[in-house]
């Protein structure tokens, strides 16, 4: 396994990648060689750097058309779709490039060329790789000790994640536990945990996983520290289960693991570091996307009576309360009979304007400004209402941690999880919030940002 952006992933989807990226790199290298008569392009470095930067829009494209997230991508036709979308918007990107730089432009022969060869292969390529996947080759082989509820949901995230590099290769319930019918018919259960070693050294299991009901009188100490000096690799359920998954479970998980566990680590030069990204970053946007939001304004003044910004108490760092900006989607004194309430699905309260600037998240722009002023960061935990913290956090368990860090315009929870709109989605936001302000690093702002950018040209999770 591969460690990447404080998540583990299996190292044949690492080289899937890597390769499917040489691959596109080769293909038209080779093909803009042969197809010209010049033999100095082998050694031309401005014809790397076009294939480099061809290579790269590639990529892009089938990222972002979720052609290597394979748990959406499974059959043919959506393959077939998905593969035309990005071919079509990576050669309208190329278009554009080349007519405001020529000097970027490979030749046509073997640019169209190169697409019908890497269009045979990305398809062929996904397929046989999904056949791998389905039958489990070279998925590393886990051992759970326990079958309690959380040891069930490590079980259930491992079958349901056809990538995710696992195989459960048996389970060593707790004592006395008769509920392992839930477990399914393809799960092997040992109950002497004396035979932990042999049974872990016999099926060549290198990693033991920890997740039982209660650890007082029952732990397995002598069991473990055989296995652990034998060289296994034992691991806490907890841990275990955020690197699978990105997230942690915030109903589930025992104070002493959070006290203990690394992360949290907040320098003054990495809180610099994002500080001075954060003002480059907005300012950068502010003006790149300035025309855009007089358009936007424009239309809301248009589309319906009332302010075309909106602003709105929210709970910050260190529990501080600040005024949020926002370009107006609901109609004037929208909360004036309800009061304070979550946005529904089809809300009769959003404008037409609004569902539409909501969708691809345009009303949040204006909270560049707030960026600006320092009371938020690019990404971070989305920032709430006092009207609802308050209730949050007596019915969440270590919600108030998320006014550790600065809330941000999006964050780790927005790209992983559509919007909340009760208690049970405001926890399972908290879980993966809580996995960011953990982990937080420069790398995980850069991709939370290149996801959100996907999410939003998508308009997915809005309400």
């Amino acid at each position: 396994m591969l460690k990447l952006l404080k998540q583990y992933f299996p190292i044949r989807n690492v080289l899937f990648f890597v390769i499917e990226a040489f691959v596109i790199f080769l293909t038209f290298l080779f093909l803009s060689v042969f197809l010209t008569i010049s033999p100095s392009y082998l050694f031309d470095l401005l014809l790397f750097l076009r294939i480099i930067f061809i290579t790269v829009i590639c990529v892009l494209c089938l990222y972002y058309n979720d052609l290597y997230d394979f748990n959406l991508i499974k059959t043919i036709p959506e393959i077939l779709v998905s593969l035309l979308q990005s071919i079509g918007i990576a050669s309208i990107i190329l278009a554009i490039v080349y007519y405001l730089f020529p000097i970027a432009i490979i030749d046509q022969r073997a640019y169209f060329l190169g697409v019908l060869i890497l269009f045979i292969f990305t398809i062929g390529w996904r397929l046989l790789y999904l056949s791998l996947l389905s039958k489990g080759i070279f998925n590393e082989d886990i051992i759970l000790v326990g079958s309690s509820d959380f040891s069930f949901d490590i079980y259930s995230k491992i079958k349901e994640t056809i990538d995710c590099g696992y195989n459960v290769k048996a389970v060593f319930p707790d004592l006395g536990d008769k509920d392992i019918d839930k477990f399914g018919e393809d799960v092997t259960f040992y109950y002497n945990i004396k035979n932990l070693y042999n049974t872990a050294s016999s099926g060549k299991v290198k990693k033991i996983v920890i997740a039982i009901k209660e650890k007082r009188g029952s732990f397995p100490l002598t069991e473990l520290i055989q296995c652990r000096s034998a060289g296994l690799e034992v691991i806490d359920g907890f841990s275990f289960y955020e690197q699978l998954t990105g997230k942690i479970l915030v109903n589930k998980i025992n104070p002493s693991w959070l006290i203990f566990s690394d992360g949290f680590k907040k320098s003054l030069v990495r809180k610099l570091i994002k500080r001075v990204t954060d003002i480059i970053g907005s300012f950068i946007m502010v003006l790149i996307l300035s025309p855009l939001m007089l358009l936007v304004a424009l239309a809301i003044k248009i589309d319906s009576k009332g302010p075309v910004f909106f602003s709105q108490d929210r709970v910050g760092l260190n529990r501080k309360e600040f005024m949020m900006f926002k370009f107006r989607s609901m109609k004037k004194d929208a909360e004036k009979l309800t009061g304070p309430v979550w946005a529904g699905e089809d809300d009769p309260r959003i404008t037409k304007m609004g569902r539409l600037i909501r969708k691809y998240r345009i009303d949040e722009l204006p909270q560049l400004w707030n960026v600006l002023k320092g009371e938020m960061s690019l990404v971070g935990p989305r920032p709430e209402r006092k009207h609802f913290t308050d209730s949050l956090e007596k019915d969440i368990p270590f919600y108030s941690q998320r006014y550790l860090v600065k809330p941000g315009l999006t964050g780790w929870a927005q790209i992983s999880f559509d919007y909340a709109a009760t208690i049970e989605d405001s926890m399972e936001k908290l879980n993966y919030d809580l996995f960011y302000i953990k982990n937080m690093t420069t790398a995980l702002d850069l991709f939370v940002l290149l996801r959100t950018v996907k999410i939003v040209l998508f308009g997915r999770g809005s309400r």
